[in-house]
């Protein structure tokens, strides 16, 4: 089976297993059962994911950020304000999964286990950095990596509060979303202001004070 093959029978399995998840969670037992459903065999379903069921999980989410980036094609995110842009693009990945909220759910609680951990690190650092390079960004300093550290912050309180959110079309989400990015508007210029002052430093002292290398600026050109 060539490469190509293979990851779209993992897709394949992965949407089979989207059904059982709900009652099954990321299991075998949902993997086995979209085997079935699919009619192929149980050894060619454990072949397509080595890394056990969960590797299912990450199908489902680079799927999900794909499927986003497709759909802001339609979107004129160079007329919106950057802030803009992001909002409607985690809005958008919100709202193409309104059917599978309980295969979140479950996802969420699968990669809350201390051996998932770096796996669920890894794909909300690769939703976040689809929702950035959407808005068009091309930062290449630490400002690169804070936006997406805070954006993770962001994302994440978000798709939390969409899930549990029973208000009519989700208002009360996007309300939620608006007010953190705002928040984090406000944040990005506050260490963008620390920033400068430690450029201010001679380069020999600035150097002594490494607990600045992980914040240098973030959000702070979001408020454009």
């Amino acid at each position: 089976m060539t490469d190509i093959d293979l990851d779209a029978q993992r897709r394949e399995l992965t949407q089979a297993m989207l059904a059982h998840v709900p009652f099954d969670g990321w299991s075998w037992a949902a993997l086995h059962a979209a085997a079935a459903d699919l009619g192929l065999d149980r050894v060619d379903a454990a072949n397509a994911f080595p890394e056990g069921p969960t590797g299912a999980i990450s199908v489902f989410s680079t799927e999900a950020d794909y499927a986003m980036l497709v759909a802001l094609e339609e979107h004129d995110l160079e007329a919106m304000r950057v802030r803009d842009r992001i909002l409607t693009a985690i809005r958008v990945r919100l709202e193409q999964n309104e059917a599978h909220t309980e295969a979140i759910r479950r996802a969420l609680s699968t990669l809350a286990l201390p051996g998932n951990a770096a796996q669920g690190t890894r794909l909300l650092y690769r939703t976040v950095d689809a929702v950035w390079s959407a808005a068009g960004d091309t930062s290449v300093d630490f400002n690169f990596y804070s936006k997406r550290a805070i954006l993770a912050g962001v994302y994440s309180a978000t798709l939390m509060y969409w899930l549990e959110d029973g208000s009519e079309g989700h208002e009360a989400t996007w309300r939620f979303l608006e007010k953190r990015l705002d928040e984090s508007v406000q944040i990005g210029g506050a260490l963008g202001r620390q920033v400068k002052a430690v450029a201010a430093v001679p380069g020999r002292i600035a150097r002594m004070l490494p607990e600045f290398g992980g914040r240098r600026r973030s959000f702070a050109d979001l408020a454009d």
